[in-house]
């Protein structure tokens, strides 16, 4: 078995071309976070209050969380001096700096369990959080790396979402197990298996469900396929990685806490962070959720599944350390 995220890109791009990525990405919440933060300097005579009310409110709005806002800001409190002036690139550079020191003590993904022939990776979320998308965008990075895939579409209650794995799995020509819409995903849970082991794969990813019938609870559903999977795989799903929408910010977290519970995640996939000016939710993920964040989902195309990188994370945030005279972010291009 392999870490996840894996070491390297699938088609091995330089490191400038992810953290461009990143950084279009988060252009929107950066921009924000510069204004704002260059705004309140530009106002006050030093770090005083009203740039440290005004820092809190900026990170507040970016979904970072009011608690995390707070202890960012108290942090620079510590770290600057209340009468001398402190222009916004000094600022920006502070704040970089305690981010990335936060973020240096999060949680790490699960380290590599060796001698394991066949690993299985459940895609867990609500429905819209880009979670079929993304066990197709996963697979490519898999089958780039050289190894044997195949797809399990579990999501069974949610109209088109077989087809729409159908239509990846065809595209990047890997094998699929599907079941009738209305299935029960359990059962393709298990034929997934035992095809896997049949056809000698090392890799299964199987696309859960976000919501099931109103006769059977989603929760006790995912217990049931975490059981099976590890009487049939001794140690599986090795990896449950849950989907999360940037967009909806920190008002997906108490829902996505259930998952944490009853599927057992592991590491987050965080979609659609091109399409929002909350990217500060990577932050709320870390405090509230107490995962790490492996991939972030910066656009449409299948490799616009960037590995996360803190450090990269931080600065495209912020901006680098030399100041920035402009902005050549591309925001365009749609969501995962």
């Amino acid at each position: 078995m392999t870490d996840i995220p894996p070491g390297g890109a699938p088609d091995d791009k330089p490191r400038n071309s992810f953290f461009s990525k990143v950084k279009r990405g988060l252009f929107m919440t950066h921009t924000e976070i510069i204004e704002k933060i260059g705004t309140a300097v530009k106002e006050s005579l030093g770090f005083d209050e009203s740039v440290v009310l005004a820092l809190e409110e900026t990170l507040v709005e970016a979904d970072v969380g009011a608690d995390t806002a707070a202890a960012l800001a108290e942090a620079l409190r510590r770290r600057t001096n209340p009468t001398r002036r402190t222009d916004a690139t000094e600022l920006r550079t502070l704040l970089r700096e305690e981010i990335s020191r936060w973020l240096s003590s999060a949680p790490r993904a699960a380290a590599a369990s060796p001698g394991v022939s066949l690993e299985v990776v459940f895609l867990v979320g609500v429905n819209g959080s880009g979670k079929t998308t993304t066990t197709a965008k996963l697979a490519r990075r898999y089958a780039a790396d050289g190894r044997a895939v195949l797809l399990a579409a579990a999501d069974t209650f949610r109209a088109g979402a077989i087809e729409q794995l159908q239509i990846w799995a065809d595209r990047l020509h890997l094998p699929m197990v599907r079941h009738r819409e209305g299935a029960d995903p359990s059962a393709v849970l298990f034929d997934a298996l035992a095809s896997a082991r049949a056809r000698g794969v090392s890799v299964l990813l199987v696309d859960t469900a976000g919501r099931l019938h109103t006769k059977h609870n989603l929760m006790e559903e995912l217990a049931k396929m975490r059981r099976i999977a590890g009487r049939e795989i001794p140690g599986a799903p090795h990896q449950t990685l849950l989907v999360l929408d940037a967009t909806t910010g920190t008002n997906g977290l108490a829902q996505a806490r259930k998952f944490v519970e009853a599927a057992g995640a592991t590491g987050v996939v965080l979609t659609k962070l091109d399409g929002s000016a909350k990217g500060g939710i990577v932050l709320a993920i870390y405090r509230e959720l107490k995962l790490p964040v492996l991939y972030v989902g910066v656009g449409e195309g299948l490799d616009d599944l960037v590995p996360f990188d803190p450090s990269e994370y931080a600065s495209a945030l912020l901006g680098e350390d030399q100041a920035e005279t402009s902005e050549t972010a591309d925001v365009s291009g749609s969501a995962v």
